[in-house]
């Protein structure tokens, strides 16, 4: 059974900082897009961040350009999302996901991902 298990949520005053973390089990993402997203009350789901296999191209939602950094360690099967200078507007339940297309290229919409985690409520306090 494939599973994608966030962690590393939590309360954090604005301008810290949180460090999440996807572990994935049942098979292995070395070859496709990992991806984090995002979703607030009464708010469609959006893309925050993916990273392509082989680590070399990053995309970022533009409001998190320069704060967030999306990283994966495909020996560990995990994809990270480093988080800076959190504003309140960062409130949200983060979910990791992944593709099921090998050496794809970046996704950006919900309806290109296979795989989705539970989620882990990230709140910024202003």
């Amino acid at each position: 059974q494939v599973q994608l298990v966030e962690s590393g949520g939590g309360l954090v005053q604005a301008g810290g900082s949180l460090r999440l973390s996807c572990a994935a089990s049942g098979r292995t993402f070395s070859s496709n897009v990992m991806g984090w997203f995002r979703q607030s009350p009464e708010k469609e789901r959006e893309f925050v961040a993916a990273i392509n296999w082989n680590r070399y191209n990053a995309y970022y939602l533009d409001s998190v350009k320069g704060r967030f950094t999306i990283s994966r360690d495909n020996a560990k099967n995990t994809v990270y999302l480093q988080m800076n200078s959190l504003k309140p507007e960062d409130t949200a339940v983060y979910y990791c996901a992944a593709d099921n297309f090998p050496y794809g290229s970046i996704r950006y919409h919900v309806r290109e991902y296979d795989y989705w985690g539970q989620g882990t409520q990230v709140t910024v306090s202003s």
